[in-house]
């Protein structure tokens, strides 16, 4: 068969070898769903098992929260769990220690669970305030022109 013979055959073998489909993760998708009564709970819990590549629904009405465990995409369970006509969104809620400010207005909320505060960007912190230099001129020792009351 000799050195080039060798070489076709494993190009020919590795080429015709398909190429398999990345397998997705195992995710976890957290929901806050407005749910008045266990009617609601049973509605949501139907539709998002119905979705592919879901494996577990877990409904806790004291929290309005929905747990969604399984390989499908978190924007998936989200539009099915809209498809029931009620107020859902991703869960804003993280604990209070993972946040920098966790009193900032945009953070603190009367009805999160307890140590949980709004999940909010780094942009809605406490930041510094930037002044004019005109404005710290105008008032400086060593501008001639400075305004002089006393």
């Amino acid at each position: 068969m000799g050195v080039a013979g060798t070489l076709e055959y494993l190009s020919d073998l590795l080429s015709n070898v398909k190429k398999g489909k990345k397998r997705k993760h195992m995710q976890t998708v957290a929901l806050k769903v407005r749910m008045d009564c266990q009617g609601c709970e049973r509605k949501i819990k139907s539709v998002l098992s119905g979705v592919k590549g879901v494996k577990s629904v877990d409904v806790d009405m004291k929290q309005q929260k929905v747990t969604v465990t399984g390989y499908a995409e978190p924007k998936k369970v989200l539009k099915a769990a809209q498809s029931t006509k009620k107020k859902v969104e991703m869960w804003p809620y993280v604990p209070y220690t993972l946040v920098a400010n966790p009193y900032v207005s945009q953070a603190y909320d009367k009805k999160a669970p307890a140590n949980h505060v709004r999940a909010v960007p780094v942009t809605a912190t406490i930041s510094e305030t930037t002044m004019d230099d005109n404005y710290t001129n105008m008032f400086s020792d060593e501008n001639p022109n400075a305004c002089s009351i006393m």
